[in-house]
């Protein structure tokens, strides 16, 4: 159960903190296909496709979350620089990024990848699904920064109320285009575990 939950749960993460400003992240059904999409062909296109080694999935990988950030880091931009609502600028991001994933992969899907990505959604450590560790790891990691860090104080801020953070000295828009791009990330790397 945990395992088939897992990549909703590291989702959920990045979630969470969107939530918590007040804010929703419609796109990141969306971002989870675009991640894969992306991943899938830079390793394919970049790194010799069945024949990439682990550095080479790890840049697909990265350019993967990259990608799925920057979007998230669109929708920051789009809230707090145009004060667009998030339900529309996020919602209007599922469109855009469902749309390019579809262009991206020409509608097939992408196999010429190695084995060996199939790891980390897929494989074990110590008989522990690796998609279940991951997730501890980045729960415990979001504990710490939510409850014990100035950024986490200040995400809890500007939900609380905007106006009154930014009185107090918070910088709201950088916690928010933070706060979207991490969303975006998480959603990434969701993407790449699937």
């Amino acid at each position: 159960v945990a395992n088939q939950t897992a990549i909703y749960a590291i989702i959920a993460i990045g979630m969470t903190m969107v939530i918590i400003t007040a804010g929703i992240d419609l796109s990141v059904g969306s971002l989870v296909a675009l991640a894969s999409v992306a991943a899938a062909i830079s390793i394919r296109d970049l790194g010799d496709g069945r024949e990439a080694g682990v550095g080479m999935m790890l840049l697909g990988c990265l350019i993967g979350m990259g990608v799925c950030a920057l979007a998230g880091l669109f929708n920051g931009v789009m809230i707090t620089r145009f004060r667009i609502p998030p339900f529309i600028a996020t919602l209007s991001m599922m469109m855009m990024a469902k749309g390019l994933a579809l262009r991206l992969s020409a509608g097939e899907s992408i196999s010429a990848v190695p084995d060996s990505f199939r790891w980390i959604g897929g494989g074990t450590t110590f008989g522990i699904p690796n998609p279940v560790i991951l997730m501890l790891v980045l729960y415990g990691i979001a504990h710490v920064v939510m409850s014990m860090t100035v950024f986490g104080r200040h995400v809890y801020a500007v939900g609380g109320n905007a106006e009154a953070a930014r009185l107090s000295g918070v910088a709201v828009k950088p916690v928010t285009l933070i706060v979207y791009s991490l969303c975006g990330a998480l959603a990434g790397l969701g993407g790449i575990v699937q």
